[in-house]
């Protein structure tokens, strides 16, 4: 039997309500969303979020607002698999979010007083600790990429008052870092590469990167995937421009390539 689809709304609220209406419809009736749990739903929610992260990286408008809409379908679908076993319903995600913002910010909701956003952030970690959290750290999600979880723990760390005083003696712990890096690699012909080693000094000269990004407000993860964009725009320029040519990339010398490289970045 078919269903009458439930009209444009107008109003945030009538316009949320829509989207609930939607969602009951297809729990209880199309075969596929019956199916779905939160185990099924999970990597379609990674997927998306990183649409929307294209999306806004790309600076394109609309397709935030698709890829925002997205998102939205999966939370309000996991709040309805956890009505079905009466565990949460979408109000108790909503009022739980409202309640926990209100909780976090005594300066807006309260009489605590602040100056800057340094401030708020202090506030915060102090908060999540008095709630219970055994460590500033453990609100970082093991899972998530190495990149944006350095970020994190170093913006955490911060929250508490463990940080640099100035963003020179950042720099000079990323030279420091190189410096210790390039040392595994400027041993003896003889001497074999101690790969663990020079893998640990990679890692901390990452980590003193990422640190001075903080320091001079640059998100390293924004900061690398646009230039993954740019390599990849550059790269198939050259290979649209031999392909033009009737060459093979594997058949030019990186001379040749080069060529259209530097055109490529005029371009």
């Amino acid at each position: 039997m078919a269903h009458t689809p439930p009209a444009p709304a107008t109003t945030p609220s009538n316009a949320f309500e829509r989207l609930l209406s939607i969602m009951n419809t297809l729990r209880e009736e199309c075969p596929w969303d019956k199916k779905q749990t939160f185990e099924s739903l999970r990597h379609l929610t990674i997927e998306e979020t990183y649409e929307l992260s294209d999306a806004i990286l790309d600076g394109d408008m609309e397709e935030i607002r698709k890829e925002l809409g997205d998102i939205m379908l999966h939370l309000v679908f996991y709040a309805r698999i956890g009505s079905e076993t009466n565990d949460f319903s979408i109000t108790d995600v909503l009022n739980g979010i409202s309640d926990k913002l209100i909780s976090r910010h005594p300066h807006i909701y309260g009489d605590v007083v602040v100056n800057n956003e340094d401030d708020v952030k202090k506030n915060w970690e102090q908060l999540k600790l008095k709630e219970g959290n055994k460590s500033v750290l453990s609100g970082v999600p093991s899972s998530l990429p190495a990149l944006i979880k350095a970020s994190r723990i170093q913006e955490k760390a911060r929250g508490v008052g463990f940080d640099w005083e100035d963003k020179s003696q950042v720099w000079q712990k990323v030279e420091e870092e190189l410096q210790e890096f390039k040392a595994e690699f400027d041993t003896a012909d003889n001497k074999a590469i101690d790969k663990e080693k020079a893998e640990s000094e990679f890692g901390d000269l990452l980590f003193s990167l990422i640190n001075y990004a903080r320091f001079i407000d640059i998100n390293p993860e924004d900061a690398l995937e646009k230039t993954n964009k740019k390599f990849i725009k550059r790269f198939q320029y050259l290979e649209n421009k031999a392909k033009k040519s009737g060459k093979n990339l594997k058949d030019m010398t990186l001379a040749e390539m080069d060529v259209f490289w530097e055109e490529a970045k005029k371009a």
